[in-house]
């Protein structure tokens, strides 16, 4: 069994913001997996279903970024789950837009809402997939940076590439493992997306509702 955690915060105040990348990505890997996440269990909405016959569970926490250890921490006891079977997916300002970095395990470094996970179940020994957003401009607060949307065509076009990879780098950790995820997508720019026929899982048009938007869009 797996869970696959994507952070964000909750609300349309914060749909497709750099911050809301787990939630962007959860929303792909729902649908190539066609497991809705509807389901509010333990302060998450979450889904269930299968992949290569093991059961997953996808979950958004619903507790706001800086308190995702609190949903994490009761669905791994509601499902009996050590963190090594957790991954969870989450943005850094560390990475170039685009970049994505697969650990087996790490510190929280600082991120917030990883820190709380941390905090609350004891362990930094659980995998994780850090989808970078690129550092602030000067000009900005860190805040207002990553709560902000993207703003042009390219850099919408890098940050769902991005997601789409994250997405196909969580099927091939349950499948293939860590070690083999690591390898293929611990790259220095973005590989290209490869086409839905190739993925074993369903996919359907849909997709392109987590594409992230403008404010204009």
């Amino acid at each position: 069994m797996f869970l696959i955690v994507g952070l964000g915060n909750p609300g349309e105040k914060y749909e497709h913001t750099r911050h809301n990348v787990g939630f962007d990505v959860l929303t792909l890997l729902s649908e190539k997996l066609n497991i809705p996440i509807a389901r509010k269990k333990c302060d998450a909405l979450v889904g269930e279903g299968l992949y290569s016959g093991q059961k997953v569970v996808l979950c958004k926490p619903q507790t706001y970024m800086n308190l995702s250890g609190e949903a994490v921490s009761q669905l791994l006891h509601w499902y009996k789950l050590p963190p090594e079977q957790m991954l969870v997916i989450f943005d850094d300002i560390d990475l170039a837009p685009g970049w994505l970095r697969i650990r087996r395990e790490g510190s929280a470094g600082t991120h917030n809402g990883m820190r709380n996970i941390v905090e609350r179940i004891g362990t930094e020994v659980f995998p994780r997939i850090r989808v970078g957003t690129g550092g602030k401009p000067p000009e900005f607060d860190l805040v207002d940076w990553v709560l902000a949307r993207y703003q042009t065509p390219e850099e919408r076009k890098t940050a769902f590439d991005a997601y789409n990879q994250a997405a196909d780098a969580a099927l091939d950790w349950m499948k293939d493992g860590i070690d083999i995820a690591m390898r293929q997508y611990n790259t220095k720019k973005p590989k290209p997306v490869k086409p839905a026929a190739e993925k074993a899982a369903p996919a359907d048009a849909s997709a392109q509702q987590a594409r992230p938007t403008g404010d204009n869009e």
